[in-house]
């Protein structure tokens, strides 16, 4: 009896352990920790308005997150995520205002999203150019591609169908429908990289590409679909950015890759592939938000704000480093 009551109180301690080396536990820790000294801070941080704010700022880029999520499982990175948000936005806009439906002009903007991320799965995969370069390539363009569309002028978008702006700006029994939709993408991705087989393949190919290889697996088609996957995920968040602000700006979302891969990174997932869970660079967006939040109530100028983000990338980047070249 007493040694299955140590083993008990072995396992409960073990579960303790692996609980507290989890990368999500810091993060949830760090959040808590960074949100309760905002609340002595800030009389405006603790409340209903700007939590709310803060989730509806969130949600939508981390449908973005989560897309980068895997790619940077896979080994990828795409430095375009930023551009296609807004490509998606304006693409959709000209055609509602050339007449088209809101939703006929939304889903060909997020097919044309998918389309860039297919051109430049093209390219890592045919041509043989690696991610960086090719989604550095694609962030130019196609940033200039919305520039050329609405020669540099913003669109109005304010005629839409109230049903239409419901996505953005509605609620379902006082939940915002942006959250309930990132809140799907992110159950249903999880669930994907937990499960799914197909999504296995994802770790295998970053992990070890030449040994998922000589396992059987395309690893071109993976990384191909994966980056697809990415840029078309960018696509329904421009949309939603559309729906919510009624307007399109050819300058929307310049910087967003750096929020949006620093969040993956804080997460856990790692720049040479292999690793990463949704959960954690949901959490590491969630940081970000409140960081920048926390920022905004303090007062702190803008180009401050900048420095420190940077700083926090920097600083996400190299534990990654350290924990990779550890476990090497």
């Amino acid at each position: 009896m007493a040694v299955d009551t140590m083993a008990g109180g072995g396992e409960r301690v073990s579960s303790w352990r692996r609980l507290g080396s989890m990368r999500e536990a810091g993060l949830i820790a760090i959040i808590l920790a960074l949100c309760v000294i905002m609340t002595f801070a800030s009389p405006h941080f603790l409340t209903l308005g700007n939590f709310r704010a803060m989730l509806m700022s969130f949600s939508v880029e981390g449908i973005v997150v989560v897309g980068m999520t895997v790619l940077l499982i896979v080994g990828g990175i795409d430095l375009a995520v930023g551009s296609v948000v807004c490509f998606a936005m304006v693409f959709a806009g000209s055609l509602f205002l050339l007449g088209l439906d809101p939703w006929s002009a939304s889903l060909l903007g997020i097919l044309a999203s998918a389309a860039i991320g297919a051109i430049m799965g093209f390219f890592v995969t045919v041509v043989g150019l690696n991610h960086f370069i090719t989604s550095l390539a694609a962030m130019v363009i196609v940033r200039g591609l919305c520039l050329i569309i609405t020669k540099g002028t913003p669109l109005s978008l304010f005629t839409m169908p109230p049903e239409f702006k419901a996505v953005g700006q509605g609620t379902f029994y006082g939940v915002p429908y942006v959250i309930l939709i990132f809140i799907a993408v992110v159950v249903v991705f999880d669930f994907l990289l937990r499960r799914a087989t197909a999504f296995r393949k994802v770790f295998y190919t970053g992990s070890n590409e030449k040994a998922a290889q000589y396992s059987g697996i395309k690893t071109k088609q993976v990384k191909f679909w994966v980056t697809v996957m990415c840029s078309t995920l960018s696509g329904v968040a421009g949309v939603i950015y559309m729906s919510r602000f009624g307007a399109a700006t050819p300058t929307f979302g310049v910087g967003m890759e750096l929020n949006i891969i620093a969040a993956a990174v804080i997460g856990g997932a790692s720049l040479n592939g292999g690793s990463g869970t949704i959960l954690g660079a949901i959490l590491g967006i969630a940081l970000l938000s409140v960081v920048a939040s926390s920022l905004i109530l303090l007062d702190v100028s803008v180009y401050w704000q900048d420095m420190i983000k940077g700083c926090i990338l920097l600083a996400a980047v190299s534990i990654d480093h350290f924990l990779h070249k550890r476990k090497a």
